[in-house]
């Protein structure tokens, strides 16, 4: 997450000097790009770093990594926005020979010293884009890191936006929510690696990336389910758009771009380019104290650290970053990619790092300039494509020619890959083992999300949401210790679920949230025909802003009926008849407070609320599942 000795600007004066040291920045990095020979050149070298889910027994998010940033002692590992990811920054690889064998190898062991430090406070690590157990209460400033960067970034984003996050992302299902946090960025894992490259050939590189993260995003999705629904095959692209979106809505509907995005057009000469647009469009977040400004740094012969760039950078979030560091005096830059999502395993994300890779050197070979070849508009429709379908999408390829995911990859991309890589002096055996990974996986149709959504319809309806999310966790870390790529995955089981009391403690686990509702204007006549269609005994009565304000059940139109009221002439409405301010429960209420409230005050069901807005209901019926496997449990343990 990048510098943490920052603030938000906390005067006019403070944000004017680290503005004027921005500025002062980008005038010493446009003369460094003329001396290319402050450059380190002659060598690329590749990285990657790995974030990670820490989960409980059960596959829900556990907040351990403090206590296993303490264990650990690695300056490899360091903390995310939440306290249940945690990140591994992996050592630099010179790129050729075994690159990628040392990256894989590197990449096990340093989550496999995570997983000794989970297990030792309880818990597990699972590389997961989203993590299917994560719930919206999970999401909050109480499971944030203890970090004042966090907080900074947090308290920056809302300030500027003015108020909520609202997410809204329509897949087979469709997820509306607000949340009035950031937190909503740590429900993403990613795998991110980087590239070195050399100021002369920045351009056209960076252009190649863009080109290419359409179709290796459309091989390694891994990210279907959100909060339970079933959304874009590589959902964390969207929520990430959304988790730090600063505009307000004045500034969206003027067409401001979010901080999260792809980019509108080609670099045409310099990585200068996008350094300027970046500071031109987004205001300044953070601030820093600037020990040793870049100008005297650069006039005293050293490399600037350039500290004001940097995090300003790092608040701005192009899905491929450049980004600007030194190592033993000389100055680099890397093309950081920031789609690829955590797993399915170690074997899959250096295969999907590796194809990658393999494409930005073989094409950067076969294609000078891709700027004559494609239009940006096509190459970021099609990253959108591959988002939202994965394997499904269709491409506009070169020269406008059209092509379905599949087919781009297997007849055009593999292979230039596998070009790419032994160009490079990769290991041949290792441009196999990882090119066959993802090969295999396109072949099949068989990415991480369409395992999970696969294992999702074989379920069915069996089990409730929590049941199959949790089985869907406990498959992947099952699968994932036994490092088989995700083309090779049977489907997960509603069996592989833990004990199901786990899916029962809490109403919110079991609660039904595909709600029949009506209004308090609505006819009573329409509230008996919803019971009879959908074979309810319960209407909850909400207003036009989702607010509970009633309720209707079975007795009171029985009720009505015996007064004779349902044979006036005149409509008769809702509010005449329900019950105001019924009993509720929320959605962390305890299953046997629940099993007491109805029974003490002898009601028939519990909607379920969340400050004040409906979001579920418990019934007898409900209740009745959960008495009745306690008693056949005890049965035949008995």
């Amino acid at each position: 997450m990048g510098e943490h000795d920052v603030n938000l600007p906390q005067s006019e004066a403070a944000s004017q000097a680290f503005m004027k040291n921005l500025l002062d920045e980008v005038r010493i990095f446009a003369r460094m790009l003329e001396k290319p020979e402050l450059f380190e050149s002659g060598v690329r070298r590749i990285g990657a770093e790995q974030e990670m889910f820490l989960v409980d027994r059960s596959g829900r998010p556990a907040n351990l990594s403090g206590p296993m940033l303490a264990k650990l002692s690695d300056p490899h590992f360091t903390t995310e926005l939440a306290q249940f990811n945690l990140e591994a920054n992996l050592s630099p690889q010179v790129l050729g020979g075994n690159c990628l064998r040392r990256m894989e190898e590197e990449c096990l062991d340093l989550v496999g010293k995570a997983r000794e430090a989970a297990r030792a406070e309880g818990g597990e690590v699972l590389l997961t884009g989203i993590l299917p157990t994560i719930l919206q209460s999970d999401l909050s400033l109480d499971n944030m890191t203890p970090n004042p960067r966090y907080r900074a970034l947090n308290d920056a984003v809302i300030g500027l936006k003015g108020g909520e996050v609202h997410v809204l992302i329509k897949g087979a299902d469709e997820l509306d929510i607000r949340h009035d946090n950031v937190m909503l960025e740590a429900v993403n894992t990613s795998f991110q690696v980087h590239f070195q490259v050399h100021p002369k050939e920045f351009a056209n590189l960076y252009n190649i990336a863009q080109v290419v993260t359409a179709p290796v995003l459309a091989a390694a999705v891994n990210s279907p389910l959100l909060l339970g629904k079933r959304l874009w095959k590589e959902t964390r692209i969207a929520v990430f758009q959304h988790s730090v979106d600063a505009r307000s809505v004045t500034h969206q509907a003027r067409g401001n771009r979010p901080r999260v995005h792809f980019g509108d057009d080609w670099v045409r000469e310099s990585v200068l380019e996008i350094i300027k647009e970046d500071i031109a469009r987004f205001r300044v977040m953070l601030t820093t104290e600037i020990d040793e400004t870049a100008v005297e740094e650069f006039n005293a012969g050293k490399a600037p650290c350039f500290k004001a760039l940097r995090l300003h950078n790092g608040t701005v979030y192009r899905w491929n970053r450049a980004c600007y560091g030194v190592n033993d005096g000389l100055a680099h830059l890397r093309i950081e990619n920031r789609v690829l999502p955590s797993g399915p395993t170690v074997l899959d994300e250096v295969a999907n790092a590796a194809f990658f890779f393999g494409l930005l050197s073989g094409l950067s070979h076969a294609i000078p300039d891709v700027r004559e070849r494609m239009k940006f508009a096509d190459a970021k429709t099609n990253f959108l494509a591959a988002a939202r379908r994965g394997l499904k999408a269709q491409f506009t390829w070169f020269d406008g020619r059209t092509y379905s995911a599949q087919e781009l990859l297997l007849k055009e991309l593999l292979p230039e890959a596998r070009r790419g890589l032994l160009e490079m002096d990769i290991d041949p055996e290792d441009v196999d083992r990882y090119l066959n990974v993802v090969e295999e996986r396109v072949r099949k149709g068989a990415t991480g999300s369409d395992w999970a959504l696969r294992s999702l319809e074989a379920m069915g309806d069996r089990g409730t949401t929590d049941q199959r999310m949790k089985a869907l966790c406990r498959g992947q870390l099952r699968m994932q210790l036994e490092e088989k790529p995700v083309g090779t995955w049977d489907l997960v089981d509603l069996e592989e679920a833990p004990d199901w009391r786990d899916s029962y403690r809490t109403v919110g686990q079991f609660m039904t949230t595909d709600l029949f509702t009506v209004r308090p204007e609505d006819l009573v006549d329409f509230a008996a025909s919803l019971m009879d269609w959908e074979h309810i005994r319960h209407v909850p009565v909400e207003d036009n802003q989702g607010m509970l304000v009633g309720l209707v059940s079975h007795r009171a139109l029985l009720r009505m009926v015996a007064e004779g009221k349902s044979s006036e002439r005149e409509p008769v409405a809702v509010s005449s008849i329900m019950k105001r301010d019924p009993l509720t429960v929320e959605p962390g209420t305890k299953t046997l407070d629940a099993i007491r409230l109805m029974k003490d005050k002898r009601v028939g069901c519990l909607p379920v609320v969340e400050n004040g807005k409906l979001v579920g209901i418990v019934t007898e019926r409900d209740l009745v599942f959960v008495a009745a496997k306690l008693v056949e449990e005890q049965l035949k343990n008995s």
